[in-house]
């Protein structure tokens, strides 16, 4: 269960609406209630839910970075789809896409062929499970925990991909919300919550992604004195250490 627990770290620190928040805490409520009840084939199913869930976010993430990318990403869907992902407001609008086909996008981020084939093969597992064919393919806390330490691995290989993304996103931030007389929030703490990780749907593991962020190639742009504050604000006040009553 501890192990399991490591998914939230790449999950956003806060949802544009309360409805996305509290179906992501269903989703870990459904888990935990599963696994400790030994009913492993169900909390299996809740936690690939919410590793989908991740996925949704990372996508969204290059859309609102990426768009151009993004509009590439979409050659080969059907017009309506097309036209419902490129006016999406809401990373979960993605789940009306088959789940192996939006696992292509991950190509925008540089993930290979051979990777993208080993993520189908959880989907496949999910739907093997989801299915009444008289298998309980999990049936012991062992089974499932194998299970979790691998979802996990292809967690962290698709975040160490998303680091451009996340990097530019950053830097975008930087260079257009330094001026506190014309950004949103004075305060520089409000401006990051809201703007940076409130938009962008940012997890704790994005924002060690920022944190490393290499702030002195700005230092030749206009209002970087702003921007060094700004940094400075993201890294005492998100520090992995504090993750949990970060926003």
């Amino acid at each position: 269960m501890e192990e399991a627990a490591e998914l939230g770290n790449y999950l956003p620190l806060s949802f544009k609406s309360p409805k996305e928040q509290e179906y992501i805490e269903f989703l870990w409520d459904a888990f935990e209630t599963n696994y400790t009840h030994s009913k492993y084939q169900f909390a299996f199913l809740a936690y690939h839910m919410l590793t989908m869930s991740f996925v949704y976010f990372n996508i969204w993430q290059i859309k609102q970075t990426e768009p151009r990318d993004f509009a590439m990403g979409l050659i080969g869907f059907g017009r309506d789809i097309e036209k419902s992902l490129l006016e999406a407001t809401s990373p979960f609008v993605f789940s009306t896409v088959n789940e192996r086909s939006i696992l292509r996008f991950l190509k925008l981020i540089a993930c290979d062929n051979g990777k993208i084939g080993t993520y189908v093969k959880l989907v496949d597992d999910r739907n093997d499970t989801a299915h009444p064919n008289g298998n309980i393919f999990f049936s012991t806390q062992a089974a499932l925990d194998t299970k979790i330490t691998e979802i996990l691995r292809v967690v962290d290989e698709i975040q160490a991909h998303s680091k451009p993304v996340i990097e530019h996103c950053y830097r975008e931030f930087l260079l257009q919300n330094h001026d506190p007389d014309e950004r949103a929030y004075p305060d520089p703490a409000d401006q990051i919550r809201e703007i940076l990780i409130h938009e962008n749907y940012l997890s704790q593991k994005d924002i060690e992604i920022c944190r490393g962020f290499d702030i002195e190639t700005l230092a030749t742009q206009p209002g970087h004195e702003h921007m060094r504050e700004l940094h400075e604000v993201l890294r005492t006040k998100y520090g992995s250490d504090d993750a949990s009553g970060a926003v």
